[in-house]
């Protein structure tokens, strides 16, 4: 319960730190807006092709008697529904930080330098960093697909489908949107995706607790509008903390953005994270995008 604590208040951290900072808010709306509109666009289409999908998808059925023609069509037709607006909570985060690559990079190094300063970054052009970001989020989606993917298929089974189901899928999209927003950060301090997601698998709780709630909240398509700027500074912090060893339910989590904001001063934290040395020169001699 105190990592799932912690990561909430990273989370209401971020939110304080962007209103606090008004012209950042701002700046990272953009964005999220830019997103989604696409979103509402390709949700749109597929509430409205949804019927057509599911008669395709079972044609094993014209010849069933009413009502179960019906009534199976139209539970594809709610999971589909179901499954396309999960997967377009995780895939609006992944989008949402590709379009706004610049902004969303800024925001998270002003937070790290009214935290106290952290890691500049590896010295590379703007196009490999939207490459590499492009890469990693596809990675981080196909791991999610082994996850949803059967849990479509579960969505099928009576009672489970509308009870376990739901919860887990709710738990699998929390984790990776914690792993899509804590990218920028840990980006920035060159650690390699499938790094990422292991400090994250073994704070598993820490990253639910802060992703599952975005998840909920991100339903609401202009909650995740406004959201969005503060998760990016919410994960920044959490990142702190994360990398430093320090991120637990003792007090990892009540560093100075939730006391004084952007404002507040240099916050002391130990500063580089305690993966193995090399890991960063390791990623970039490894076969992966670049």
């Amino acid at each position: 319960m105190g990592d799932l604590a912690s990561g909430m208040r990273y989370l209401g951290q971020g939110q304080r730190w962007v209103l606090r900072n008004g012209r950042w808010f701002g700046f990272g709306l953009l964005p999220a807006l830019i997103t989604l509109v696409l979103y509402g666009a390709a949700l749109t289409a597929l509430g409205f092709w949804a019927d057509d999908l599911a008669a395709w998808a079972t044609p094993f059925a014209d010849d069933w008697e009413s009502p179960w023609p019906g009534l199976l069509r139209g539970t594809f037709t709610a999971l589909l529904f179901a499954a396309g607006l999960l997967l377009a909570v995780l895939t609006f985060t992944a989008v949402a930080l590709l379009v706004g690559e610049p902004f969303y990079e800024a925001l998270s190094e002003k937070v790290e330098e009214s935290e106290g300063g952290g890691p500049g970054g590896p010295d590379r052009p703007l196009w490999r960093d939207l490459w590499i970001s492009l890469c990693d989020s596809l990675h981080v989606l196909l791991r999610m697909a082994v996850f949803t993917v059967p849990l479509f298929v579960l969505g099928f089974v009576p009672v489970v489908g509308q009870t376990v189901v739901p919860a887990a899928g709710f738990a699998v999209s929390g984790f990776f949107l914690t792993a899509e927003l804590t990218s920028v950060a840990l980006q920035r301090r060159d650690v390699p995706v499938r790094e990422r997601l292991r400090m994250l698998r073994e704070r598993k709780a820490l990253a639910l607790g802060f992703g599952v709630p975005l998840v909920l909240a991100f339903l609401v398509p202009l909650v995740a509008v406004l959201l969005m700027p503060g998760a990016v500074a919410g994960a920044t912090l959490l990142v702190r903390d994360l990398a430093d060893g320090r991120a637990d339910g003792d007090g990892g989590a009540t560093g100075g953005a939730g006391e004084g904001g952007g404002d507040a001063g240099p916050h002391p934290h130990r500063p580089h994270p305690p993966y193995p040395q090399g890991t960063a020169e390791a990623a970039r001699t490894t076969p992966r995008p670049s």
